[in-house]
């Protein structure tokens, strides 16, 4: 049962008397609600500590963050949780932690690209938030969740549940595991380029879709990168290969009507030109050599992931199927095929 809302609010310094509250968005991860004020608008999110087991990282991380773009980029809207009346950045109620956001007004966030100029506002938006934080003392920072992006953790833990699988979920998983077992090379590259000097520890966001994105109702340009919970070091190809991963094919990650997965080439161009527009300048000739192999590196990642997932018993993520998983990791499979395919050469 979550704790009174109102008791939680009581703990911020908010004017005006509160007219209405209501869950918002389609987030999976934390609990989140729209707080009406009198005056202004409010961002309430509920922690999920299960996913974020030490939130004063991520407090930390953005506390660093905001107080350099401050400095260096004092127009960037950057969105950072609102202190408590103790100078907290959380108030913890019953177990619980809870942080308040100012409400970006006359903004909305969509969740299907349908359009290039959506891709190519998005990618901008998430390259200019890198480009801000260059110069920032990546070693200040501290992974939010440890090893989210580490593919050679994830494909340990994909071997891992290939020996602990049922006899059954792996003759089922069979042709899946041969598929991601056949393409151990992205893992060795990734292993490589975590060595090589020409490909730098950035701040990224580590959570590409599009629905981390602000737009402007009038305008319809991107106006502020949100959900900032993932904020953290990392490689270039992290975020790139998000942006290609959630971004490229017409139909969603779980979808089962696998003949219709294909690379959409106007979104892929379209995502290419917003980020170099604001990252050319700063990236390595290595960075931008590797690019392309960003979206091998997240859609080989997140394959291996639903596809351990499945074969683990459906321990990690929500299904709504006994085979959801399964398909997931399908489509992800078919996904990599295509998305090979695409940029060989490119």
């Amino acid at each position: 049962m979550q704790p009174n809302i109102h008791v939680i609010l009581a703990k911020f310094p908010i004017s005006g008397k509160v007219t209405d509250i209501k869950p918002f968005g389609n987030g999976l991860i934390n609990d989140t609600f729209l707080v009406n004020c009198a005056s202004e608008s409010f961002i309430l999110q509920k922690v999920n500590t299960a996913v974020f087991t030490k939130p004063e990282t991520i407090a930390s991380n953005l506390e660093l963050a905001g107080n350099y773009l401050k400095e260096k980029a004092p127009d960037y809207l950057f969105i950072k949780p609102i202190l408590t009346k103790v100078h907290e950045h959380y108030a913890v109620v019953e177990n619980s932690f809870w942080r308040l956001t100012h409400f970006i007004e006359n903004s909305y966030s969509i969740d299907n690209i349908e359009e290039p100029k959506q891709a190519y506002l998005a990618a901008k938006a998430f390259g200019n938030l890198t480009k801000k934080l260059d110069g920032i003392n990546v070693e200040l920072f501290e992974p939010t969740i440890p090893d989210f992006h580490n593919l050679s953790y994830r494909f340990h833990q994909f071997t891992q549940a290939i020996d602990r699988a049922t006899e059954e979920r792996k003759a089922e998983a069979t042709n899946l595991i041969s598929n991601f077992s056949s393409k151990k090379n992205i893992v060795t590259t990734y292993e490589e380029l975590l060595s090589n000097p020409q490909m730098p520890t950035r701040i990224l966001h580590h959570d590409t879709k599009i629905n981390n994105v602000l737009f402007d109702k009038k305008t319809h340009e991107a106006v502020a990168v949100c959900d900032l919970d993932t904020l953290m070091p990392g490689l270039i190809i992290s975020d790139i290969g998000d942006m290609f991963r959630t971004s490229l094919s017409p139909i969603a990650e779980d979808s089962p009507e696998y003949d219709k997965i294909k690379i959409r080439e106007d979104i892929y161009e379209a995502i290419c030109k917003g980020y170099l527009e604001k990252l050319d300048d700063i990236l390595t000739e290595t960075e931008k050599k590797y690019l392309n192999f960003g979206g091998e590196f997240m859609i080989y990642m997140q394959g291996i992931r639903f596809l351990t997932d499945y074969l683990n018993g459906d321990i990690y993520y929500p299904v709504k199927h006994p085979k959801h998983n399964f398909e997931r990791a399908t489509n992800q499979w078919k996904l990599l095929k295509a998305f090979q395919e695409f940029t060989e050469g490119k």
